[in-house]
């Protein structure tokens, strides 16, 4: 039987982003996957909770998509994670909603990979700096998986942008097949 798939989407000025819009292309229209868009659905950051847990009840496999901004997330997604995991729901004593699914993390950077790595101008891998999102998927008890990545977004040409969309798409075919 096919997986389900929640993806997260978070990007405030998602007309501008070439990368992102290419992404989110391949997933949007595909079966056994949920887009959901949270700048668009909280304009406002007035996060229904209820809503937000069902979503994440009723799927399999979570990514959270976003750019990589500040070596973090836009600031949505940490008022989302704040609001939404809720201790005793997601977490703490009785909070085992979402155990065993998986935890992904789908970006888009400014800077090229040669960049994040400890000799590079961040000093960090992209493993290291996403370390509190994997953190928080370990105490959700969810299944970590390594993050999909397109670094140099905003130079990455029209080649560049259909090579990750299909990249992309195979994951989540990955994910969906299980």
């Amino acid at each position: 039987m096919p997986k389900s798939v929640l993806i997260l989407f978070a990007h405030p000025s998602y007309a501008r982003s070439r990368a992102n819009r290419a992404l989110r292309s391949v997933a949007q229209d595909r079966e056994h996957v949920t887009v959901h868009d949270l700048y668009e659905t909280y304009p406002n950051f007035l996060i229904d909770v209820e809503v937000e847990q069902r979503l994440l009840l009723d799927h399999d496999h979570i990514i959270l998509m976003h750019p990589f901004f500040w070596y973090s997330a836009p600031s949505l997604v940490k008022e989302w994670l704040d609001v939404v995991l809720d201790y005793g729901w997601a977490y703490g004593e009785g909070g085992t909603a979402l155990a065993g699914k998986t935890w992904t993390q789908a970006i888009t950077t400014g800077g090229p990979a040669k960049s994040y790595c400890s000799d590079g101008l961040n000093r960090f891998s992209i493993e290291e700096l996403l370390r509190p999102f994997q953190a928080t998927a370990n105490l959700c008890q969810c299944v970590w998986q390594p993050p999909f990545v397109l670094h140099a977004s905003r130079q990455a040409t029209p080649e560049i942008l259909a090579e990750a969309a299909a990249k992309f798409s195979a994951m989540l075919e990955g994910l969906i097949d299980g």
